[in-house]
């Protein structure tokens, strides 16, 4: 059955202006400046001595774009109708009591690892406005633009200065393929600092790991051009900033002063040119994550971890298959998509990067997350947005979902949550999105009820969710 994109992957939002961030382009970013905080209203001493409080020094954030079928993946219901539980069985995994899909073998293996929550719920189901949700924790403001939107939790890192320089404290891996779809892409809200203001978005890897020729940049300093014909160029760029600030927009110099002196500490930087070197790690270890731009995307998570990044986040990139339903948005070919193309090497991702990391001795100190912007229809071909659904497939469903942590501060080898017998509402400890991200900040070590301004110098509560504390250590 031919498939399309569904309609608000291709168009939601109107870009307010050009993206000052591109493929492999440099992001502007905060510089670590915590003293930049406007107001406060918190008690860090009371928050450390919460458990799991700051455990986690780096999070890794596996979204997968489209929306996963929690039917699917991690909330089999064997019990329910056909039409309702679908085509896969539940397997044992290795916590007696926690079954999950068969397609997830290897995950299986590592259930001790998991807490998976069956119970997230929010109330949107627009693909880039989802996003917004579980990017940010907070619902999007309906007339909201990349600049007003709330800020993604890399963000306030970045924001809090978080990281070892040069490198970025916050990085989005995005790969972007053929068949891919630029307005989802571009659109999905939440993805930015929002009002946090432009210098603290992420740096945007767009170029797909897995290709021979995968470079982040430019950060290779070219061999006619001497470190001091370097540092003159700094001197002269830093010359006409300073006439350009007497002149004119104080706001926007302010930005490009931040990404030309990020730009010449990065080629500067050995460490940064490390951090992006996949050709540093052995052809064994490039395929146990798996060769494929979600495989690599992953190891490249792991590396930046490794060099002191605090927070990347890794976007399911469309495999460019045509016909097919594009990213985890199966309204049709539900079942053979996720089999065939989906599953298998989200599976092995996420499980080589648990086991990885646990070698390294860095897992308890990196929280990883699973999740997606919702789920999918309880029935088989039920509709429930504007995509609908085939024969085969499952609309959007954002009532309940699952999304699953590990790691840094994380008590594994659990279920949090319920949703009912045909997988539609929750009926144990529902999730919103807020309390998700409490979460993932507590274990992160940003306080709570924390307070930044916004660009219009006002102040607004970062993250007002409360911590889930039945997922921590």
């Amino acid at each position: 059955m031919r498939s399309t994109p569904c309609p608000n992957f291709q168009s939601h939002l109107s870009a307010t202006r050009r993206d000052l961030l591109r493929a492999g382009s440099l992001s502007l970013l905060g510089l670590g400046l915590p003293d930049l905080l406007a107001a406060q209203e918190q008690n860090p001493a009371a928050a450390a001595d919460s458990r799991a409080f700051g455990k986690a020094k780096a999070c890794i954030l596996l979204f997968m774009w489209g929306g996963p079928a929690q039917q699917e993946t991690f909330d089999l219901k064997p019990q329910a109708p056909a039409e309702i539980r679908g085509e896969f069985r539940p397997i044992a995994t290795r916590i007696p009591d926690i079954q999950i899909s068969e397609h997830f073998p290897l995950l299986a293996q590592r259930t001790d690892k998991l807490a998976i929550i069956r119970s997230m719920t929010h109330n949107n189901v627009d693909h880039t406005v989802a996003t917004h949700f579980l990017l940010t924790g907070m619902p999007p403001l309906p007339t909201g633009t990349r600049e007003t939107d709330w800020p993604h939790l890399g963000s306030v890192l970045a924001r809090l200065g978080r990281g070892r320089d040069p490198l970025p404290p916050f990085v989005s891996m995005r790969p972007k393929l053929p068949g891919d779809v630029p307005r989802f892409v571009e659109q999905s809200r939440g993805q930015w600092a929002g009002w946090l203001g432009q210098n603290f978005d992420p740096l945007t890897i767009d170029d797909d790991p897995s290709l021979p020729g995968y470079r982040v940049g430019d950060f290779d300093r070219p061999a006619e051009i001497s470190v001091a014909r370097l540092d003159n160029r700094r001197a002269l760029l830093g010359e006409i900033d300073r006439q350009l600030r007497a002149a004119d927009a104080p706001g926007t110099v302010g930005v490009m002063d931040r990404h030309y002196r990020r730009s010449f500490d990065l080629i500067h930087s050995a460490a940064s040119k490390g951090a992006f070197d996949l050709s540093a790690e052995t052809p064994e270890m490039r395929a146990r994550y798996g060769l494929n731009p979600h495989g690599q995307s992953v190891l490249q998570a792991r590396r930046l971890v490794e060099h002191g990044v605090p927070l990347i986040t890794v976007f399911w990139p469309n495999d460019g298959i045509k016909n097919v339903s594009v990213y985890w948005d199966t309204h049709s070919r539900n079942f053979v998509d996720l089999k065939d193309r989906l599953m298998p090497p989200a599976d092995l991702a996420f499980s080589t990067l648990l086991d990885d990391l646990e070698e390294r001795g860095l897992l308890d100190e990196t929280l990883v997350v699973w999740t997606g912007e919702f789920g999918r229809t309880p029935r088989i071909g039920q509709r429930n947005s504007d995509a609908g659904a085939g024969r085969d497939g499952r609309d959007h469903w954002p009532n309940v979902f699952t999304s699953v942590v590990a790691g840094g501060g994380i008590r594994g080898g659990q279920v949090y949550g319920a949703s009912d017998r045909h997988a539609a509402y929750p009926t144990v400890n529902p999730v919103p999105p807020v309390d998700l991200v409490a979460t993932i900040s507590h274990c992160l070590g940003v306080p709570p009820g924390l307070i930044l301004t916004d660009n219009a110098n006002r102040p607004q509560v970062v993250c007002p969710g409360t911590p889930i504390a039945d997922l921590l250590l």
